[in-house]
C-alpha cells in the first residue's frame, strides 16, 4: 500500500536554495519515494487505496544525516569543561590524565549492556531532532578487543532504533596507553586490528586524527594505504587545532570527507576540490572549545567544495546531540546561510558518507526518509534555538 502525504511544503533540497514545492504531495511505496510534486498533479492511481496523511501545511525536509559522531562511549568528562573555563588547555588536560584516554579507560571498563544503554540515550536524542542516518566512529578502545566491541555496538543500533547507520573505524585517534612509540602503534593498527575489522565487516570507512598532537601525515598515509588495499574508503580529522597536513592527506587518498578544517590552507583546499572531497564542518566543537579561528567558509564556497555539517557528538569537545542547534551555530558562528546549513545536514552530508544516490534529497527512487516539522518554512529550523518544532520522523516509509 502506498502512503501519501499531502498539503505539505516540500523542501526537496534539489536545485536552488531549498528546492521548495508549495502545496506539495509525496508518495512513499515501501521504503522508497515513488512520486512527489504539486498536490494538484498527484496521479489518482497513486492515491487510490493509499494511506493518506494531511501535513496541514507543514514543512517536510529530507531526514537529517549526522555524518560525524562518536556516540558509542562510556564515562563523563564534564570536569574538563570546568578546567577549560579556568584556563586549562587541551594539552594540559590530556597530560593530567584527561582527554581521549579518560574516555578510553571508562569505555574499556564498561560492560556491553552499559555501553548500549549510554549510547541509546544519545541516539534517541538525535532521532528526536530528525536524524534518520547516523555515522558512528570507534576510537575509544585503542586496543583490538574494545575497538571491535564499539563497532559491533554501532552496527547493532538499527536493531534498536529506526535509523540507518554507517560505521567508521577511527584507528588513529590517540596513542593507546600501552604504547610509547606511535609508529609501533600504527603497525599494530594496520597489522592486527584493521584486518579483524574487515573480517567481521564492521566498518564502512576508516578515519584518522591527523594533527600535530595526534598522528603525522606519514603515519596517517600508512594506515590509509592499508585500509584502501582492504577496500575501505577514508575520512580525516584535519587541521582542527593547527595546520597539520590532514587536508593534504585527505586529498591524496581521495577521501570521502575532510572534517574540521579550521586551519586548512589554500593549497590544501585546492587539492580537496580536485579530489572531490566534502568539507565537514563541526561548529559544536568550535563553540565548546571557544576557538577563534573559523574554517575558511568563503573559500570553500568559491571553490564549490560541498559543505556538510555534523554534531561531532563526543564526550570531551562536543557533547552535542542536537542537529537543530548545529544549524544555528553554523549560521551564527561560521556565516552559513540557512539554506547552506540545511543542505549541510542533508544533501552534502549524504555525499560525505558516499550515500548521495540513496538519501539526502526528496526525489523519486530515494529512500523515504523525511521529517514533518511544525514549521511553515525550512528557514525556521536554523533560526530558532532550543525548540524542537514538533518533528514527526518517517524512516524507510514508516512513521516512527
Amino acid at each position: 500500500m502506498n502512503a501519501v502525504w499531502t498539503n505539505a511544503r516540500l523542501a526537496t533540497m534539489n536545485g536552488a536554495l531549498y528546492g521548495l514545492i508549495e502545496d506539495g504531495a509525496l508518495v512513499a511505496r515501501g521504503s522508497e519515494i515513488a512520486w512527489l510534486g504539486p498536490r494538484a498533479s498527484l496521479p489518482a492511481e497513486l492515491a487510490r487505496d493509499a494511506e493518506i496523511h494531511d501535513a496541514g501545511g507543514r514543512c517536510i525536509t529530507p531526514g537529517f544525516i549526522d555524518c560525524h559522531t562518536h556516540v558509542v562511549y562510556a564515562g563523563d568528562r564534564s570536569r574538563e569543561f570546568e578546567l577549560r573555563l579556568s584556563g586549562a588547555s587541551y594539552m594540559e588536560i590530556a597530560r593530567g590524565g584527561g582527554g581521549i584516554l579518560a574516555t578510553v579507560r571508562a569505555t574499556r571498563a564498561a560492560s556491553d549492556d552499559q555501553l548500549s544503554a549510554a549510547t541509546d540515550a544519545r541516539v534517541r536524542a538525535l532521532r528526536r531532532d530528525g536524524v534518520t542516518t547516523l555515522e558512528v566512529k570507534s576510537g575509544y578502545g585503542l586496543d583490538r578487543e574494545t575497538e571491535l566491541r564499539l563497532l559491533r555496538n554501532a552496527r547493532a543500533l538499527p536493531d534498536r532504533h529506526p535509523l540507518r547507520v554507517r560505521t567508521t573505524y577511527l584507528g588513529l585517534h590517540a596513542l593507546g596507553p600501552e604504547w610509547t612509540n606511535a609508529d609501533d602503534y600504527v603497525d599494530f593498527v594496520c597489522d592486527e586490528v584493521l584486518p579483524a575489522v574487515v573480517a567481521e565487516n564492521l566498518a564502512d570507512a576508516v578515519d584518522a586524527f591527523c594533527e600535530a598532537i595526534a598522528f603525522s601525515p606519514e603515519q596517517t598515509a600508512k594506515f590509509f594505504k592499508r585500509a584502501q588495499a582492504l577496500g575501505l574508503p577514508v575520512k580525516v580529522h584535519a587541521d582542527q587545532l593547527l595546520p597539520g597536513g590532514g587536508a593534504a592527506v585527505a586529498a591524496r587518498f581521495g577521501a570521502l570527507s575532510a572534517d574540521h578544517l579550521e586551519y586548512a590552507g589554500e593549497d590544501e583546499l585546492a587539492a580537496l576540490k580536485e579530489a572531490g572531497a566534502v568539507a565537514v564542518l563541526l561548529p559544536g566543537a568550535y563553540y565548546y572549545l571557544r576557538e577563534t579561528h573559523p574554517p575558511p567558509v568563503q573559500r570553500l564556497r568559491e571553490l564549490e567544495i560541498p559543505i556538510a555539517l555534523a554534531t561531532d557528538c563526543n564526550p570531551g569537545t562536543s557533547p552535542l546531540v542536537s542537529p537543530l542547534l548545529v544549524l544555528n551555530l553554523a549560521c551564527t558562528l561560521f556565516g552559513l546561510t540557512p539554506a547552506e546549513a540545511l543542505r549541510g545536514v542533508t544533501t552534502n552530508a549524504a555525499r560525505a558518507l558516499g550515500l548521495a544516490g540513496e538519501i539526502g534529497t526528496l526525489a523519486p527512487g530515494k529512500k523515504a526518509d523525511f521529517v514533518i516539522w511544525d514549521a511553515e518554512h525550512p528557514a525556521q529550523l536554523p533560526a530558532t534555538i532550543g525548540i524542537n518544532p514538533g518533528a514527526s520522523v518517517v524512516f524507510d516509509g514508516r512513521l516512527t
